[in-house]
């Protein structure tokens, strides 16, 4: 017996819920029509029916012999008892009130109300339903859209996976037979990614304008820029950080699916901390995800293979993986021994680490780390001693901005190249370096900087300022033309800054 077979008849509406005198008297006025379907009638307002119905407005102005007794209509076919019943609810009703998941109880039967309202053609309800998906709804409805042809049901549906695209690969309903296909986590990734790439800038910021409606910079512990390329100006990106997320530093950060992670680090008030937080700008919010196992800070969280990975810290070597799609953190293999002041990037699926210091001496061996072996090696013995760049990759080229470059047997002092700001590159495949143009801002400590459309744009502190705030001087290194664009001076002063590259939806 199938599960609409098996339901039993609504149990008699409470006191509260019974219609008042005036509305009793009005169903009075309205034509009552019988819906029978095998032994069960349902009893449904005839001028609601065919507004709503499409299949009864046909079918009262065929004159077929269906409709020659038009107080009771008689359906044939597959439908289920269940699935009518709720519908003609709607049609009376207007309002999907059944519909909810009830506590504890059985799930709503979205099956059975998709196929009898796509049989009646009832377009008020298929479209509300557009409005009803939720995370334990979205890829059934999805799948229904998908068998009785509603586009635009699915279309919402795509659209609330794209935005909650995490969530719904953790949700524990989708197992097993609801698993996200490997092509609907192709499509569902590239709906985050839709619109154009943004530069965003988040940190403790002082002096630069607020947004309309909300509060100056200087009032928030910690707030979000982004930049408008046409205009060459930084605006705000209304959004309610965790306040939690003040005076953070040292803490990783890392992009991963349009997802800005932001992890770990320490407070100047406290010890090291483990804590998570996501922000999502399909949805303009932040949230709090799975803490770490260990308490790191100065450590490197990259995006690799759809999975993040924190590596190292303050006199750490283990490495930690966070997944996704169950929301937790592992451990996997470590750094064959700990490292101070070193750098990372992923680049082509692998994890690269350059520079630093071990607890007795420099470190002159470019790591390899292989997420599907788990394990490290010494990729190759490195002639310059490296400490504090930042590493991002393109294809096979790894470019490697600012920081401390000491030249091996040279009478060069470590320090003598540590206010010149320089970009190398290192390709994987061919393990050739290349030095490239030097900019004569100062310095290239202390920045930070991110991959955008041709460029790597850099914000890098201005030294000669005498305040303990960090001034930035905004620049793009064209990596194709080898070339430097000083951009506008960043607007405000602040402390603990990063800059990334997202897509930001055009609501924001």
């Amino acid at each position: 017996m199938s599960r609409a077979q098996q339901q039993q008849p609504p149990p008699p509406p409470r006191p509260e819920e019974r219609s008042s005198p005036d509305e009793l008297e009005d169903e009075k006025e309205e034509e009552v029509v019988q819906i029978r379907l095998g032994d069960r009638s349902f009893p449904v307002c005839k001028r609601k029916l065919l507004e709503q119905s499409a299949y009864f407005r046909a079918l009262y102005r065929s004159g077929m012999r269906e409709a020659a007794e038009p107080e009771v209509q008689q359906l044939r076919g597959g439908l289920s008892a269940a699935g009518l019943e709720l519908v003609l609810d709607f049609i009376n009703t207007s309002c999907l009130r059944r519909l909810e998941r009830q506590e504890g109880g059985e799930p709503p039967l979205l099956d059975e109300l998709v196929e009898a309202a796509s049989y009646l053609q009832v377009t008020p309800l298929l479209r509300r339903l557009r409005s009803q998906v939720r995370l334990d709804n979205c890829l059934e409805l999805r799948q229904l859209a998908q068998i009785y042809g509603l586009q635009e049901l699915e279309e919402a549906c795509l659209h609330f996976m794209g935005g909650h695209f995490h969530q719904v690969l953790r949700r524990p309903e989708a197992r097993p037979h609801l698993l996200l296909p490997s092509a609907l986590r192709l499509q569902l990734k590239e709906r985050r990614m839709k619109g154009a790439a943004a530069l965003v800038a988040l940190g403790n910021f002082i002096g630069a304008p607020s947004a309309p409606g909300r509060p100056p910079l200087e009032d928030l512990p910690c707030a979000m820029l982004r930049y408008d390329e046409g205009a060459r100006r930084w605006l705000v990106l209304p959004s309610d950080l965790p306040a939690d997320l003040a005076n953070v530093r040292g803490y990783g950060s890392a992009v991963l699916d349009n997802y800005l992670f932001i992890v770990g680090g320490y407070r100047i008030t406290s010890q090291e901390i483990s804590a998570a937080h996501c922000y999502n700008p399909c949805l303009n919010e932040w949230s709090q995800m799975a803490s770490m196992n260990q308490k790191r800070s100065n450590f490197k969280l990259l995006a690799v293979g759809g999975k993040l990975y924190a590596i190292g810290g303050q006199s750490l070597s283990n490495v930690e993986c966070y997944n996704p799609e169950h929301d937790w953190w592992n451990f996997v293999a470590s750094l064959p021994s700990p490292l101070a002041e070193f750098s990372a990037c992923e680049c082509k699926g692998k994890i690269y680490v350059m520079g630093g210091y071990t607890t007795r001496d420099r470190n002159l061996n470019i790591l390899q780390y292989c997420p599907t072996l788990d394990s490290w090696t010494n990729f190759e013995l490195c002639d310059i001693h490296i400490r504090k760049q930042q590493m991002l990759s393109v294809e096979e080229t790894i470019y490697i901005v600012g920081g401390c470059i000491h030249e091996l047997g040279s009478n060069q002092k470590p320090g003598q190249n540590e206010d010149m700001l320089t970009v190398q590159s290192y390709n994987t495949a061919t393990r050739e370096w290349l030095y490239l143009k030097e900019n004569t801002s100062k310095s290239g400590l202390n920045l930070t900087c991110t991959l955008h459309n041709d460029g790597i744009y850099i914000l890098s502190r201005d030294l000669t300022l005498s305040t303990s705030l960090e001034h930035r001087v905004f620049l793009k290194y064209n990596i194709f033309s080898d070339s430097w664009e000083s951009l506008r001076h960043f607007p405000t002063f602040g402390q603990n800054i990063l800059v990334c590259s997202m897509y930001l939806p055009n609501i924001i």
